[in-house]
């Protein structure tokens, strides 16, 4: 019998050689294959000829009807979210081949609303970090930024107010959605919690993650500021103090995370809004907002949705909110499935507007995009 040392490679080291030639030959043809993507990106480009700006090519709810079929096709081992986010960066990148997208959102860097613009519209966009929800819709108002992105909604401390009510005297509109689970993590130069005397935080995020300060930190001052990338970037060189912010935030201003995930409730999510120039046409699966204001007095609210019942419309949120034109005098917000220019929702509208003193529809936009199995996943080196 031979020496086994003598007779070469063995059959299991043959077997690992095919799977990575097979490996290299698929990495090959995925290559190839997004640059003839790209390619007819490019030729869809030039048919529409010359327009003005980046979003004059941008289709979000052709993205999400891409993005849907993905999730459709998709039958693992990778899971949706991961999927999603390959070809979300792919689309990115394709749009981005001669001009890529301004995007506004609420800064600095490192919050996690810059993490939803990534989410939502990939890596090859231009950021615009501002310092406050006015500013956001400044930027797009003043054509300075394509789109904005704005916080609208937690699932534990519920509505951001000044979102809603910046869209009573603003013309943009709603062009998109996107939820994303929030985990928050502290942040310190300190060795232990021993070491640390105040906690830097948004108010938001101090509130998400009170019952966790209150069994581990019950004695340190906590102190609000801006966003939670600003109390990363303040404890950069303060070793008694700790910030509650992202992994994203601790990785851009060097500050260790101590404590992973400490978020009081494990479901925790924010839903975000981005905000545009123009309504978007039919998706095929969309969600319609509303701002509503009727006559005053019993039965006002009922009147204004009244249609929605009658065309078997199915309402997801109703929020009230002080209408600035008297005293409690209210506007109400409404989101509901279907489209504004498609039925039944377009002849729903068309009896509000018989008998409200104001409807408005703030925006049609692609419902955001759901995994089906595994949950979302935030983007890499995230979270």
């Amino acid at each position: 019998m031979k020496d086994k040392k003598n007779t070469g490679a063995g059959q299991g080291d043959i077997a690992l050689d095919e799977v990575r030639q097979q490996i290299d030959s698929l990495d090959a043809q995925i290559q190839a294959l997004i640059s003839d993507r790209a390619r007819l990106a490019c030729a869809v480009r030039e048919s529409k000829g010359e327009l003005d700006n980046a979003v004059d090519y941008y289709r979000p709810e052709r993205e999400a009807q891409v993005l849907k079929a993905v999730r459709e096709r998709n039958e693992g081992p990778i899971s949706d979210a991961e999927m999603l986010r390959l070809f979300r960066e792919i689309m990115s990148v394709c749009l981005a081949q001669q001009e890529p997208l301004k995007i506004a959102y609420l800064g600095p860097e490192g919050t996690f609303t810059q993490q939803a613009v990534h989410r939502h519209f990939g890596h090859s966009v231009q950021t615009l970090g501002v310092t406050g929800i006015d500013d956001v819709f400044m930027q797009v108002e003043s054509t300075e930024a394509d789109f904005g992105v704005v916080p609208v909604e937690n699932s534990n401390q519920g509505i951001v107010s000044h979102t809603l009510d910046r869209f009573v005297d603003s013309d943009l509109k709603i062009c998109g959605e996107i939820e994303m689970p929030i985990h928050h993590n502290l942040l310190s130069q300190a060795k232990g919690l021993a070491g640390i005397e105040r906690i830097y935080s948004h108010q938001q995020s101090l509130s998400q993650c009170k019952n966790w300060i209150r069994q581990h930190l019950p004695s340190v001052e906590c102190i609000a500021v801006s966003s939670n990338a600003e109390a990363a970037r303040r404890v950069r060189h303060s070793p008694d103090a700790a910030a509650i912010s992202s992994r994203s935030a601790a990785d851009i201003y060097g500050v260790p995370i101590l404590f992973a995930q400490i978020e009081d409730r494990v479901d925790n999510a924010t839903r975000f809004l981005v905000i545009g120039r123009r309504i978007l046409t039919p998706s095929g699966d969309d969600k319609t907002s509303l701002l509503l204001a009727g006559d005053e007095g019993p039965g006002a609210l009922h009147s204004l949705l009244t249609p929605l019942a009658r065309h078997s419309l199915n309402m997801n949120r109703i929020e009230s909110r002080p209408s600035n034109t008297g005293r409690w005098s209210y506007v109400f917000f409404i989101d509901v499935d279907g489209h504004a220019e498609t039925e039944p929702l377009k002849s729903a509208l068309e009896e509000m507007h018989k008998f409200t003193s104001l409807t408005r529809v703030l925006g049609s936009y692609p419902k955001a995009v759901k995994s089906r199995f595994a949950p979302e996943l935030d983007l890499p080196g995230k979270t």
